[in-house]
């Protein structure tokens, strides 16, 4: 790169007025209004964010097709991270033609919330892992959005895989609020040695006490994943505007921050932007 790009590499909109999130409990009530760019602008103007990635928050095509407009209108969105049916026979055909779009360079990854499925080996399916190949063959990474239940099925798919960009997103939701690491270290430190995956320093304020937390709680868990994938595989997420339920934007890039403690700049760079180029392929020109 010619030049440092900072990069949120995660965050969302979404509008309850106009589409249904299942997701959306009663507990999230703060945050169930509009999102769009025009909320999200100033927040990276105040904390020095260029770009972001813009990621899918339900199942459907037709989100993934607005997220990609909204891109394409919206300069500060360099990718976007949607849904497909992985399990589809002919997905790959659906990677092709969103990819054809005028706007379709912005697609620039695929998510499921497979920590939502009941089946904890939903991963493991042969139709799903030809959906995630499929995501790979078409030049796009894969977001991983497991909790500890799921990472061996993760693992599994990521072994098997090995061509596949995967990104595990919010370190893979460890339980911060109670404390407990081993359950959770035990299953996510075997994707160290996976060259093919990167690891999001996302989430993690929502997954620690909302009201409480201190960059202390969240240390012992970040310090494990810079431990396992090191400066070039890990990339900062604001997960914004979930993070707000626990705190304002700036905090979340200032414990970050805290939490890593004195870096040089060519590390801060590759957290903080280069790595989510590079993993992404985000299109900057």
């Amino acid at each position: 790169m010619t030049q440092t790009v900072t990069v949120d590499s995660h965050h969302h909109f979404w509008d309850p007025a106009t589409a249904e999130y299942p997701w959306m409990t009663e507990d999230l009530a703060p945050i169930r209004r509009r999102f769009d760019p025009s909320d999200m602008r100033p927040l990276l103007q105040a904390n020095g964010i260029d770009k972001t990635v813009l990621v899918q928050t339900r199942s459907s095509v037709e989100e993934t097709v607005e997220f990609i407009e909204t891109a394409a209108a919206t300069d500060f969105v360099a990718g976007v991270v949607g849904w497909v049916d992985l399990t589809k026979p002919d997905v790959g055909d659906d990677l092709a033609r969103l990819k054809a779009r005028h706007d379709g360079r912005y697609l620039v990854g695929i998510r499921h919330q497979v920590h939502d499925e009941p089946d904890a080996d939903w991963f493991t399916r042969p139709d799903v892992q030809r959906g995630v190949a499929a995501v790979g063959a078409a030049g796009l990474a894969y977001d991983l959005l497991p909790r500890t239940r799921e990472l061996p099925a993760c693992l599994a798919t990521v072994r098997a895989l090995p061509d596949v960009r995967f990104v595990i997103d919010h370190i893979a939701k460890p339980p911060i609020a109670s404390g407990r690491i081993d359950d959770w270290a035990a299953a996510m430190a075997p994707f160290a040695d996976l060259p093919n995956v990167w690891c999001k320093l996302s989430g993690m304020v929502t997954e620690a006490d909302w009201q409480a937390w201190t960059p202390d709680d969240l240390k012992p868990y970040a310090d494990k994943v810079m431990g396992w994938f090191g400066e070039d595989r890990v990339l900062f997420g604001s997960d914004w505007p979930v993070s707000l339920l626990a705190a304002p934007y700036e905090r979340v890039k200032g414990a970050l921050e805290e939490v890593l403690g004195p870096i040089s700049p060519a590390t801060r760079a590759k957290i903080f932007g280069a790595n989510a180029v590079e993993v992404y392929r985000l299109p900057l020109d």
